[in-house]
């Protein structure tokens, strides 16, 4: 594809772009298209997909820090699961050529914190530190500088990956979602074929999670859920077992399903602060948990349970340590299909129109995908 992708792009001066006013408000409005510096390229926004933290920052606010507050009023740009074109190479760069298709990685951390320096881009302690006079270097897409619901973005080429041959936009955008649920299992311990995994809550990154930890050979993979519908989609991406909590105690069936054993890993996504506690309940000893979901209140967790069993509870945020590269990888080799949880497209002029029907889930909305060009 990339090799009969045209080389020479004309770049306008301006483009349109949303901005985010009061909570909940977005306006269209146009904004100079930025230039690249060293090590950076100028992407053209192809498509972008919501997710439950844009939700989040247009309506409350966190987890975006821009100019170290609120993003509201400032003219900033949301968005973060967007791919696209490279059309204009800053100076350093070699490692990408105009026309080729990437995804993009949020995170791009300071270089220079002792997270980033281990691998942690997405823990960066300069998160937000990004403008005048407190300026460190650091960049999330959406989060602490403008994101993807607009139609040019600047990106350093660490955080770039190329698009597999075949796949399409709104398919490559998803790729994004999917390296959460890598980073997750790698956090967990890179999971093993053959090991058991539990996956709470059957929203986007749950069934990422699913679909990714299939590939990667675990089995069982358990989904719960309270939607019937999301449950058999889980089905189709990967689950060897799904309960509706409905209609069985989930604890029960994990008992029933691993002959009371119980399994190696369990993948929080629901976002429900009880849930630490059913987990640690459905783990082996020694098991791992991983938090995703963001709860919205806080969590009462029996403490003492956790040391008597050898649990261990991880938090991440993001796609960290390079997983969208290794989902790319998968998704190459056609190891799972992020296609199935594509539901819903509209064009640029119509993101608030999509930012509804993400956040009301209206006829059941999983991924709901901006694209700039309609075919």
């Amino acid at each position: 594809m990339t090799a009969t992708a045209p080389t020479d792009f004309v770049i306008p001066a301006t483009m349109k772009a949303w901005v985010l006013d009061d909570p909940g408000q977005l306006r269209l409005t146009e904004k100079p298209v930025p230039q690249p510096g060293h090590s950076e390229v100028l992407v053209r926004i192809d498509a972008i997909a919501f997710c439950a933290g844009d939700i989040s920052i247009i309506t409350k606010g966190p987890p975006a820090l821009i100019e170290g507050g609120k993003p509201f009023n400032k003219n900033f740009t949301p968005g973060h699961e967007y791919m696209g074109t490279v059309v204009k190479l800053g100076a350093g760069v070699d490692e990408f050529s105009p026309g080729d298709r990437v995804v993009v990685e949020v995170h791009y951390g300071c270089g220079r914190c002792e997270r980033c320096r281990a691998g942690m881009y997405t823990a960066c302690l300069n998160y937000g530190m990004n403008y005048k006079g407190h300026d460190k270097g650091h960049r999330a897409n959406g989060f602490t500088t403008d994101g993807g619901f607009c139609e040019y973005a600047v990106n350093h080429v660490s955080t770039l990956v190329h698009v597999p041959e075949g796949v399409g936009d709104e398919e490559a955008t998803l790729i994004v979602t999917a390296g959460t649920a890598m980073y997750a299992l790698d956090t967990l311990n890179g999971l093993v074929a053959g090991e058991s995994v539990v996956v709470l809550g059957p929203g986007a990154i749950g069934l990422m999670v699913v679909a990714v930890a299939k590939a990667l050979g675990a089995q069982p993979v358990i989904l719960t859920g309270t939607r019937d519908a999301r449950l058999a989609l889980g089905k189709r991406m990967g689950a060897d077992h799904v309960v509706n909590i409905r209609n069985e105690d989930p604890l029960e069936a994990v008992k029933r399903i691993t002959g009371g054993k119980g399994v190696n890993y369990v993948v929080e996504a629901s976002g429900d602060p009880n849930s630490l506690d059913l987990a640690t309940d459905m783990l082996k000893r020694g098991g791992k948990v991983c938090l995703i979901g963001f709860p919205e209140h806080k969590a009462s967790v029996d403490l003492a349970k956790l040391i008597r069993q050898h649990i261990s509870v991880f938090g991440i945020r993001g796609e960290g340590r390079s997983a969208t590269h290794r989902v790319a990888a998968l998704v190459e080799q056609k190891r799972f299909d992020p296609k199935l949880i594509h539901t819903h497209t509209f064009p640029l002029e119509e993101v608030p129109t999509a930012f509804r029907y993400a956040r009301d889930r209206i006829e059941d909305a999983i991924k709901v995908v901006v694209k700039m060009k309609q075919d």
